[in-house]
């Protein structure tokens, strides 16, 4: 085998890699939006051919081979070249150590607890589920000592997520959640509540998919790339390339604000992932460089611009528009206060800013306690309501707005939750640095995102995963991760908004 024979079926390797990709993506999104519900099976026999074949291939001698014989030839290899083959080589290595049969088995055993996920929550009742769950943490257990017998299970199933955070990290960063935002919210608690009736009302689905599609242009999307639809549970995926995203929202009848921040959250996952360079296109390093950045990037939109004074100020005009009752009745500064109002709630995704990492820390401290089997799945929603008691002084009156309400343990995400808080740090210290370079409320003012998006393009969106997360933020960025910044930001914002 010669270098640039091996360069040729490398690359070739790659899109074969993202066109199967492609195929499961695409049959997850209509799974989630629009397929009728009696159509698991069939969907999961396809996914099941699919993921074997993705599977061979990936783990195949051929491929083996040919990543050894890169490997061996890296000092003639580019950077890209290089970090494609250590990443491909890392997940081929961790594949390579599951039993073909069980990987299969996993697969199939997913998209059945997705459907259980469903069926659970149309009947309210997490028994459905928990058979499943169940399942989905005891393989997770089992991959985790294929793959590294030797090392903590939860940590290895946060690195899936998060490349070189573990425990250690995420301890630290919700220490300085309970310290810094428990009292904060006490405080808060104490003081006249904001008044949101602004943003309640009966809103059609019409109305408030116009605000999307503006939220999306306004932002710099780019409609002739990215679909939008509905589903149970907003997402965002990526179809074989960054040249196709698709954007699932839901629709609150009751409350247009739901939908206005889960776009714009959803918003900064696309602009992140549609930003990356064209030549990584069709190769394993096209897509984010890590969850922990997606995140970051959807809290920056949806929060730190999206809840600002004067992001409310630049949209007031639609928003009066769309929904001329009730908004018509209030002022911008109204609005602003009130898309800002903080108030413990169940439902995680329509947390308020504040309120959010102690909707993720409930969820951290639970599948550790399920890795570590410190609690069985039929214990789940007890100790659910309980954290929700201890950390939001909310009794959850049932299943439906507690444990059933996330998709991402049946879809087998154990080690993504944690992030969010990760997130949300580092949308702090990419505001704080960005700020240093650019005015962003004087961008904002005008509904001009370009300068914003272009500065988040040339740090973050081009490298794509040719970089780790900790390597974009120290190289950058230019700071370790820390809470320090996003924990300063609530402050001044919250003691100016309820003039604490």
């Amino acid at each position: 085998m010669d270098l640039e024979r091996a360069r040729v079926d490398f690359a070739r390797l790659q899109k074969r890699i993202c066109a199967f990709n492609h195929a499961t993506a695409l049959i997850y999104f209509d799974g989630e939006t629009s397929a009728p519900p009696d159509t698991v099976e069939n969907r999961a026999q396809s996914l099941q051919i699919l993921n074997d074949e993705l599977f061979r291939l990936k783990t195949g001698p051929e491929t083996m081979d040919l990543l050894n014989y890169l490997d061996e030839s890296r000092d003639w290899l580019s950077v890209k070249e290089r970090r494609s083959v250590d990443f491909l080589l890392k997940e081929v290595n961790r594949q390579k150590n599951i039993p073909e049969e069980e990987y299969s088995r996993y697969g199939v055993l997913l998209t059945e607890a997705q459907a259980a996920w469903h069926m659970a929550r149309e009947e309210n009742d997490f028994s459905i589920l928990a058979p499943k769950l169940e399942e989905i943490i005891k393989t997770a257990r089992a991959f985790a000592k294929y793959n590294a017998p030797d090392k903590d299970p939860y940590n290895y199933c946060l690195e899936q997520y998060e490349e070189g955070i573990d425990v250690e990290i995420f301890d630290s960063l919700f220490d300085a959640i309970r310290a810094e935002i428990t009292p904060l919210l006490r405080a808060i608690k104490e003081k006249p509540q904001v008044d949101d009736s602004c943003l309640k009302g009966d809103f059609s689905a019409e109305d408030q998919e116009s605000l999307a599609i503006y939220i999306m242009e306004l932002t710099g999307i780019n409609l002739n790339r990215v679909g939008l639809a509905t589903s149970e549970h907003p997402f965002t995926t990526f179809l074989g390339s960054h040249y196709d995203e698709r954007m699932a929202t839901r629709y609150s009848r009751k409350n247009f604000a739901s939908s206005l921040y889960t776009v714009l959250n959803q918003s900064g996952h696309i602009l992140y992932e549609t930003g990356q360079a064209d030549n990584l296109a069709y190769t394993v390093l096209d897509g984010s460089a890590s969850i922990g950045l997606v995140e970051c990037q959807g809290r920056f939109y949806e929060n730190i611009i999206g809840r600002s004074r004067t992001f409310i100020n630049y949209i007031y005009p639609e928003l009066v528009e769309l929904f001329p009752i009730p908004v018509g009745s209030y002022s911008p500064d109204e609005v602003y206060r009130a898309v800002n109002k903080v108030e413990a709630d169940y439902i995680r995704i329509d947390a308020d800013e504040l309120t959010f990492n102690l909707h993720v820390m409930v969820r951290y401290e639970l599948e550790k306690a399920m890795i570590y089997d410190e609690l069985k799945i039929k214990d789940l929603p007890d100790a659910w309501n309980q954290k929700y008691k201890e950390y939001l002084g909310l009794d959850v009156p049932d299943d439906l707005n507690g444990v059933l309400q996330d998709i991402h343990w049946p879809f087998g995400a154990i080690g993504y939750f944690p992030v969010y808080a990760l997130g949300n740090a580092y949308s702090a210290q990419v505001t704080q640095k960005m700020e240093e370079e650019i005015c962003i409320d004087d961008y904002v003012a005008e509904g001009n995102f370009k300068l914003i998006n272009f500065w988040n393009k040339e740090k973050i969106w081009k490298y794509g995963g040719l970089f780790t997360s900790k390597e974009i933020m120290e190289k950058y960025v230019g700071a370790p991760i820390s809470n320090d910044a996003y924990i300063k930001y609530l402050k001044e914002k919250y003691t100016e908004i309820y003039k604490l």
